[in-house]
């Protein structure tokens, strides 16, 4: 089939090289403007444009598709492109945009959606963080028959598996690969006419907000279980983050330690040595085992001791 394409970030890039390894013919790929990133905030191509590029496929970069929005001559372009891309289907992925109905009309298969979260379950922005901040025991990714909602569409295929003690990081790419597997099943059952659209719950619906930089500080009169699960999620962004004295300091390793209760205030370090450091939360302690000073590297916790002086007694700011 000719397939259009529209993602962005490295979650997308599975699927798109995915799809292609199955034999369909990628005849345009919509991703968005290079952005600055890195030290010298040069502007960088997403990793769905460079594997876009490094195949020689199309690339289309409109900064909006709403024909009626602030940049209408980009939808415009980006429309004519679709109209003589011609494509029989169109795959979305983590893109960024939002699709307008000419966009979902225009494709004689409609659009797909690759989702990561078994839908209703965390419509939204941020299905994988959210997830795993919830304690969600269960994901997976929800292929779905794009409509004008967020998230709203009828179901084609689900498929689910476990979160583990998984980080953002490491369930990202567990989903990805699902999500690219998935959607190819679901362009040869469409080929073949085997989809079959399930219409979503109404009950359990749910959304993930985006993860915002704020998020990042810790609240050390939640639970320490609580604490641990928002480490594992904002691993690698924001990153979980205390406040000691002038210094920040990101927690990228941390459990609850079962049975130990905290009789100090939320936040005060009841011990500190190779094995971790030990802080009074809300319920609990919480042992944390890798940090990281500003400016500097992830340390197991003996290594970062040894350069930075955190002992019982002292506490992290709430």
């Amino acid at each position: 089939m000719r397939v259009a394409y529209a993602g962005t970030p490295e979650f997308a890039r599975s699927a798109l090289e995915a799809i292609a390894a199955a034999g369909h013919e990628i005849c345009l790929v919509l991703t968005q403007p290079d952005r600055p990133a890195g030290r010298g905030m040069k502007l960088q191509a997403s990793p769905v444009k460079q594997a876009a590029l490094a195949h020689g496929w199309p690339v289309a970069q409109p900064r909006s598709l709403r024909l009626d929005g602030k940049y209408p001559d980009d939808a415009a372009a980006a429309r004519d492109a679709l109209n003589a891309a011609n494509p029989d289907v169109m795959v979305v992925a983590a893109y960024g945009l939002i699709l307008p109905q000419w966009v979902l009309d225009l494709p004689r298969l409609g659009c797909l959606n690759i989702h990561a979260s078994l839908l209703p379950r965390w419509r939204g922005a941020a299905p994988i963080h959210r997830a795993i901040e919830a304690g969600d025991s269960l994901t997976g990714v929800t292929i779905m028959q794009m409509d004008a909602g967020l998230d709203t569409g009828d179901m084609l295929l689900v498929e689910s598996l476990e979160i583990g003690q998984d980080t953002t990081a490491q369930l990202h790419d567990r989903l990805a690969e699902l999500g690219a597997r998935l959607v190819v099943q679901a362009l040869s059952d469409a080929q073949a006419g085997r989809l079959k659209p399930v219409p979503q719950p109404e009950d359990g619906v749910s959304y993930a907000n985006k993860i915002e930089k704020a998020e990042s500080r810790v609240d050390w009169a939640l639970p320490a279980d609580a604490i641990a699960r928002r480490v594992r999620a904002f691993d690698p962004f924001p990153g979980a983050a205390g406040q000691v004295g002038a210094e920040t300091v990101k927690l990228w390793r941390a459990e609850p330690l079962p049975n130990a209760d905290a009789d100090a205030a939320p936040g005060t370090v009841l011990a500190a040595g190779a094995e971790g450091v030990r802080v009074a939360t809300g319920q609990g302690q919480l042992l944390v085992t890798e940090l990281q000073r500003a400016g500097g590297k992830r340390l197991a916790a003996g290594d970062f001791l040894r350069g930075f002086e955190l002992k019982a007694g002292q506490a992290f700011e709430r």
